[in-house]
């Protein structure tokens, strides 16, 4: 973690749910929920790999409850957060973070690749909220979907994504309509390229990151941090009024369109056949 000054107090007091909270973006986001005084439950399908995540949380002070749950299964999310109420209290936050993802073009996938992806992402993000309605709706909480700009732009090679993460988005603009007279905030969070994720390992190779890099205006990639401390603030009192928003944190990559996306993808794939 890095300096959390910022963050300190924010969430005192506050219980939040985040799923895929074993690695990567939503662990980072578990991380500064924590750091601002959040209680955390990780949400993930691997205890080993959820009880590695908390020890992460806990050498720094973090109060975190490890629960194991597949988000495409309804009931194993309605018994997570039942267990998470009995451990930590109702959720205040809920974060839909677990994704699944891989490059491949239509023409190449499979149904059950494309149907995956769906059922993770969408019925997943559909899932966790049902789950945490009744206990967000006493708490007059917050629920974020962890988005891609795959919603905002067609990307080759990421049909799956682009399905999954537009749905992503107009279920949380809906909860915002549906939810908010109970109080209930929800929006939804862009990453951009965030270094040393496993997102980042997938889909670009040494050939295609400077390519990217070049494609950020603030010509960087981005750290978990900065998504974990976005995510501290849209969760947080200081930002009571906003909900139905898709915040892109990104670096401005969101602005340029996916051309260099489709530039790069092509690249990828010419370089996975010539691999093969």
């Amino acid at each position: 973690m890095s300096d959390t000054k910022f963050i300190d107090g924010f969430l005192a007091g506050q219980v939040a749910f985040i799923t895929g909270g074993g690695s990567g973006i939503n662990l980072g986001i578990a991380k500064n929920m924590a750091a601002a005084g959040a209680k955390v439950a990780i949400c993930g399908r691997t205890f080993s790999k959820l009880e590695a995540a908390a020890e992460e949380i806990r050498e720094f002070g973090g109060e975190v409850f490890p629960v194991s749950a597949d988000v495409r299964d309804q009931e194993a999310m309605e018994k997570a957060l039942a267990e998470t109420e009995t451990a930590l209290g109702k959720v205040n936050i809920v974060v839909a973070g677990a994704a699944g993802n891989f490059m491949c073009e239509i023409k190449d996938m499979t149904y059950n690749g494309f149907k995956t992806v769906v059922d993770i992402d969408l019925m997943g993000s559909f899932n966790t909220a049902k789950a945490a309605y009744a206990q967000l709706k006493e708490t007059k909480g917050s629920i974020l979907f962890i988005s891609a700009g795959q919603s905002l732009d067609a990307h080759s090679h990421q049909a799956h994504v682009c399905a999954a993460k537009a749905g992503v988005d107009k279920l949380m603009k809906t909860l915002a309509v549906e939810w908010g007279p109970d109080g209930i905030r929800a929006n939804s969070i862009i990453p951009g390229p965030i270094d040393g994720t496993e997102g980042m390992k997938r889909l670009t190779t040494p050939e295609t990151l400077p390519m990217l890099i070049n494609a950020v205006p603030a010509r960087r990639l981005g750290a978990v941090d900065d998504i974990g401390r976005a995510a501290v603030f849209l969760a947080s009192e200081f930002a009571s009024y906003i909900t139905g928003v898709v915040l892109p944190v990104d670096g401005g990559l969101t602005l340029g369109g996916s051309g260099m996306f489709n530039f790069a993808a092509q690249q990828f794939g010419s370089g996975q056949k010539a691999r093969k």
